[in-house]
């Protein structure tokens, strides 16, 4: 039960983090480890943190510990920002997030998207001093509710111009080699892309499309949002082009029950779960499911691609109910999952997704970076 297990607070990690790094330093030949004592082949650099050519290294113990680049979304400068944050965080695999890659491949740019997202920008600005000063939200679309963008006539034509210009866009020659040349320079910096988050759109021409870049980046799934038309539709899809499609989950398992999510997977054997496990615990089980985190791993492990990791608290917390807290002072077992996976399934990805608030003396990849020290820790133990 998570309300017995020993969590590693952020002072107790940081002082054994250290201790480990000491050792290391005095010796190199010190990284024996748990797998090794138990006198199963594992390669004595299992907790280095990079490799003999200087390139990352965030597989620890036979786990693979990467990021869905989501984590970096304070960070703008594209394809080139994110590889320097990979880098500065130490990780050697990524769920890649596809949004904004086309535009650095020469796409056009969705000026409606641009103007929406500023002006809700303002919205939720305006909200919270409305909130802050105890007043009511400003009126305006979504008042009460969720901001909303209304468009204009003019956002429409102008959206059906962009429409009409990608299309054309991604029929363009030469395309799929500067998708290719983009992908080297992930390859080339020791950073592996396992999923890419990004589908095109929903025609079969577009399908095509999507694959083929997930294969151009050597990934092995494309991802998107859980829900049971998705199932239907994108296993279809992947399996058609002997690939794999990932779905994320955020409330939706709080609702369902074993069986149904079992329902959702079983309409395509290309289907695999991208298991949020912060979410799950987060958004609460005990009335759904009622299995806890890792029992749901050990039910749906044949089906499971990667774990999104992430410290939350309760749903049932009455000071901050499922609310994203620094790894080591929420409840969600992070330390726990991560053992259970190196000890029973190791080919699972578990993917770094940083959610909590950042220090304003850190950064995205600051942080990251400590969470990859928190799963080494965790795992060479």
């Amino acid at each position: 039960m998570e309300e017995e297990h020993n969590q590693i607070s952020r002072r107790t990690f940081l002082t054994s983090a250290a201790a480990v790094t000491a050792a290391a330093a005095v010796s190199p030949t010190w990284a024996v480890t748990s797998t090794e004592q138990k006198g199963t082949t594992q390669k004595r650099d299992s907790i280095a943190t990079k490799t003999a050519a200087g390139k990352p290294n965030s597989r620890f113990n036979g786990v693979q510990i990467g990021t869905i680049t989501y984590s970096f979304r304070d960070i703008q400068g594209g394809s080139d920002a994110t590889i320097k944050a990979c880098l500065e965080s130490g990780v050697s695999s990524i769920e890649l997030m596809g949004d904004g890659l086309e535009e650095e491949l020469g796409a056009p740019s969705d000026p409606v998207r641009k103007k929406m997202m500023e002006q809700m920008r303002k919205m939720m600005e305006e909200r919270q001093k409305a909130a802050a000063a105890g007043q009511a939200a400003p009126a305006g679309p979504g008042a009460g509710g969720p901001p909303r963008f209304e468009m204009t006539d003019e956002d429409k034509a102008a959206q059906k111009k962009y429409q009409e210009d990608l299309a054309d866009f991604r029929k363009s020659s030469g395309l799929m080699a500067k998708w290719a040349a983009l992908a080297k320079k992930f390859k080339d910096a020791g950073i592996d892309i396992h999923i890419l988050k990004w589908i095109a759109g929903d025609t079969e021409e577009l399908y095509d499309y999507t694959c083929n870049v997930v294969k151009t980046f050597g990934a092995k799934a494309f991802c998107t949002e859980g829900a049971e038309d998705a199932c239907k539709k994108y296993g279809t899809v992947a399996a058609a082009h002997k690939l794999l499609v990932t779905y994320h989950n955020h409330a939706q398992y709080s609702k369902m029950t074993v069986d149904e999510i079992q329902k959702w997977l079983d309409y395509s054997p290309a289907n695999r779960l991208n298991f949020d496990s912060g979410h799950y615990f987060g958004f609460g089980y005990d009335n759904s499911t009622k299995l806890t985190p890792i029992q749901f791993i050990d039910h749906f492990h044949d089906r499971i691609f990667s774990i999104h990791m992430k410290d939350k608290t309760k749903l049932t917390n009455q000071f901050a109910s499922n609310q994203n807290q620094v790894w080591g002072q929420g409840e969600t077992p992070v330390r726990e999952i991560l053992q259970h996976v190196r000890d029973h399934y190791p080919h699972l990805y578990c993917d770094i997704e940083l959610e909590y608030n950042i220090p304003k003396w850190s950064t995205s990849a600051k942080e990251v970076g400590t969470c990859v020290r928190y799963a080494r820790e965790a795992l060479i133990y």
